[in-house]
């Protein structure tokens, strides 16, 4: 068994130690809003947060989580409340909508470090997420729309 806490609760898992951390979110824990998308850390659909910094989970063994602190898309707010979903959802970013989990999740990440990030800043940040329909513009737009949000505009 292993022990992982998962969106602020605990939990034991019965797994391969080595199973990746997406599977064990996906499959076992029923937690399907992190997607598989290349299988080897390249396009950032799998991306979740642990102890508040992005990580791949399709690369991440289960056994290296630890006691840390594992932060899913249905983690991030109970009601789609937090600035990043917010802004997503005022500026209708997603297209298809697949790789939209793990940009609204490295974004959170952003913001959580760098209050009023640049556009370098965010390019920096949002550089490992891939997004086949081109919504690059709406999700650096959405990013500064958050920014403002958890400032309080």
């Amino acid at each position: 068994m292993i022990r992982l806490s998962v969106n602020g609760k605990d939990t034991d898992v019965d797994v391969d130690p080595d199973m990746p951390l997406l599977w064990v979110l996906r499959d076992t824990l029923s937690l399907t809003g992190t997607k598989f998308g290349c299988g080897m850390a390249l396009c950032g659909a799998c991306t979740v947060h642990l102890d508040g910094q992005p990580i791949r989970s399709c690369v991440t063994r289960v056994s290296a989580v630890g006691a840390r602190r594992v932060t899913t898309i249905e983690g991030l707010s109970p009601d789609r409340s937090h600035p990043v979903q917010k802004a997503w959802i005022e500026l209708d970013v997603p297209q298809c909508g697949y790789c939209q989990s793990g940009q609204i999740m490295s974004a959170a990440a952003l913001l959580a470090h760098t209050a009023e990030p640049s556009d370098a800043d965010i390019d920096a940040a949002m550089s490992g997420n891939l997004c086949r329909c081109g919504t690059y513009q709406r999700i650096r737009a959405a990013i500064h729309r958050a920014a403002q949000l958890k400032a309080g505009g």
